[in-house]
């Protein structure tokens, strides 16, 4: 029998057994001063950890920190992350208060400061205020239900927070897996600005959870486009605490992705000035690799972006965007639909009701669909429309 795998009705990052979470505002994100900017993600039982980072070259410090103790160390007790001000392109005073974020949280919760690990998102080349951290950290309430507390504190351009849990039964095991992203801006596929605290109390080896952490992420958060920018911030993060036991890798593994597609959406559908969320899906490519490739390719253009805002059935931008993205296609064999309506077949146009795929465009949801006849990989990407507020938002975002 297949194991059961069911969205939590309110599920969040604390969902799994055994982690707690809480936050406060402590005056770093001045988009939102009265919101809490500054969280903790706590395990009672020390966890295993996994991470993918940002491809960004030039990383900032949280994430040169995280990565380093990722390497040196087996286990973790926790993460702390604050928004509104990225900690990035400071030198290395940087690091010094990174490491400086996480002694105050280990000696607030009794962890050892090696055990806690960092995270930012927020403006860059701004120092962090650590006057008012350490002002604010004694503040932080731990407590089982604190998961939409930081998936709150997380958020920068957000408009809403990004939070799930599920729940699997697999005979006789039962594990859970929660999760909080944020993201709206500077979101491309190789991680963007976006953040991902994942936690599960299932028990699994730490080389699988890192393999499984990479594939869910691959299929979800870098299927994601928003503007086409990635920053030195990005990371996605699993804690595994193994207080449900060990579990099967192939249950685990659909459970993660599942949970990360829908997170992933989440975001891409939240991106700055969106207003329609964008999902394009690739069939009949070469390979997956090249699937992927040419479904980011749609979903990054600015030209299909801004096709979608307007409601303007220019299909031509999403063949032209296939195209260019260096996969094998032939125009004979390329087949396109905007929803169920096809507009294109073996390379030759149709005519279509411009009426009906108007009223497509203008729905919250855009699908956009490619065969390319040429094998059987397949992907599916989401990204979202280009608007004027994209512009007004990333004009002012430190005025």
């Amino acid at each position: 029998m297949a194991a059961e795998i069911e969205f939590l009705p309110r599920g969040t990052v604390t969902s799994p057994e055994g982690f707690f979470a809480g936050a406060t505002s402590a005056g770093i994100n001045k988009r939102a001063d009265d919101k809490p900017d500054l969280a903790v993600l706590f395990s009672e039982a020390p966890c295993l950890a996994a991470a993918v980072f940002t491809a960004n070259k030039l990383k900032a410090a949280p994430v040169l920190l995280s990565q380093q103790r990722l390497k040196e160390r087996e286990k973790f007790g926790a993460v702390v992350v604050n928004s509104g001000c990225a900690n990035a392109y400071v030198g290395e005073q940087g690091l010094i208060d990174a490491a400086e974020l996480a002694g105050l949280v280990g000696e607030g919760i009794g962890v050892a400061p090696e055990d806690v690990l960092v995270a930012s998102t927020g403006v860059i080349g701004v120092p962090l205020p650590m006057e008012k951290i350490r002002a604010s950290v004694d503040r932080i309430i731990l407590a089982r239900d604190g998961g939409n507390q930081l998936a709150k504190a997380i958020m920068t351009t957000d408009t809403f927070p990004k939070e799930a849990a599920v729940r699997v039964k697999d005979g006789n095991v039962e594990f859970t897996i929660g999760g909080a992203a944020k993201g709206s801006g500077m979101i491309h596929p190789d991680l963007a600005t976006l953040l991902g605290f994942i936690t599960t109390d299932a028990a699994v080896e730490k080389g699988f959870l890192q393999k499984a952490l990479k594939k869910a992420v691959d299929a979800s958060f870098n299927m994601i486009s928003v503007d086409g920018d990635t920053s030195p911030n990005d990371m996605v993060l699993v804690m595994a605490n193994g207080l449900a036991g060990k579990v099967s890798p192939a249950p685990f593994e659909r459970a993660l992705e599942q949970l990360c597609i829908y997170l992933a959406k989440r975001l891409a559908g939240d991106g700055e000035g969106a207003t329609r969320l964008i999902e394009m899906t690739v069939t009949g490519a070469a390979s997956q690799l090249e699937a992927r490739a040419a479904a980011r390719a749609v979903v990054g253009s600015s030209l299909v972006k801004a096709a979608v805002y307007g409601a303007d059935p220019n299909w031509g931008r999403v063949m032209a965007a296939v195209g260019r993205s260096g996969v094998e296609v032939k125009e004979s064999k390329f087949d396109l639909a905007i929803g169920k309506i096809v507009v294109v077949k073996a390379g030759k146009p149709l005519p279509f009701d411009k009426s009906a795929v108007i009223k497509l465009l203008k729905g919250k949801e855009v699908p956009l669909s490619v065969n390319l006849n040429l094998g059987s990989g397949q992907a599916t990407a989401w990204g979202c429309d280009l608007s004027p507020e994209y512009v007004t938002i990333n004009s002012h975002y430190m005025t």
